[in-house]
């Protein structure tokens, strides 16, 4: 029987700040993930974008990262990494700390999921066309179990999302809205 984790990705202040204005509906939609989550007895592992002070992480290569240390985004500690309010963790929840685009990439989540024997995760974030898109490819290539909460994740492109969650993710992984998972994973 496979183990399963909830990842809430770059669900950051600054990042909710830059991409939903609130009337998506996206914080309360992402909130019924998480609280089906728990009480199905589903952990809910955070991750978050974190870049050092000076940005020795970041290679001129690396238009994304190069992007974000210009505009000296995303740094440690700076209130704007912060996980937003309306779907903050609780005590005890695992946070994690990743340096690149993948969940995984810079980041100790293989060793956390590995160590609690999870072998199937279902994804929700923010930016569908990045931390999403590089986590279902990376964890697909580790042989994770995949579930893609379709309305848990955003993307600045409508279109892009669209393509991402209709075309490109069901290849990997099971495609779901937040209500239809939920509904599936309630104790009865």
């Amino acid at each position: 029987m496979s183990s399963s984790a909830l990842l809430v990705m770059d669900v950051q202040q600054a990042v909710v700040d830059l991409v939903d204005d609130g009337s998506s509906g996206y914080l309360p939609r992402l909130r019924r993930a998480i609280d089906g989550a728990r009480a199905a007895g589903m952990p809910v592992i955070y991750v978050v974008i974190a870049l050092r002070p000076g940005f020795p992480e970041v290679g001129t290569r690396n238009r994304a990262l190069a992007a974000i240390a210009r505009d000296g985004l995303y740094v440690e500690g700076a209130p704007g990494t912060a996980i937003h309010p309306e779907v903050a963790p609780r005590p005890g929840d695992v946070v994690v700390t990743k340096r690149r685009a993948s969940a995984f990439s810079g980041s100790d989540l293989d060793v956390v999921l590995r160590a609690r024997g999870i072998d199937s995760l279902v994804l929700a974030g923010i930016a569908t066309s990045a931390v999403v898109l590089s986590t279902v490819c990376q964890a697909n290539d580790l042989d994770f179990g995949l579930t893609v909460l379709s309305d848990a994740c955003l993307d600045p492109d409508p279109d892009v999302h669209r393509v991402l969650v209709e075309r490109l993710f069901p290849q990997w992984a099971d495609v779901t809205a937040v209500d239809d998972w939920v509904e599936a994973i309630a104790p009865h």
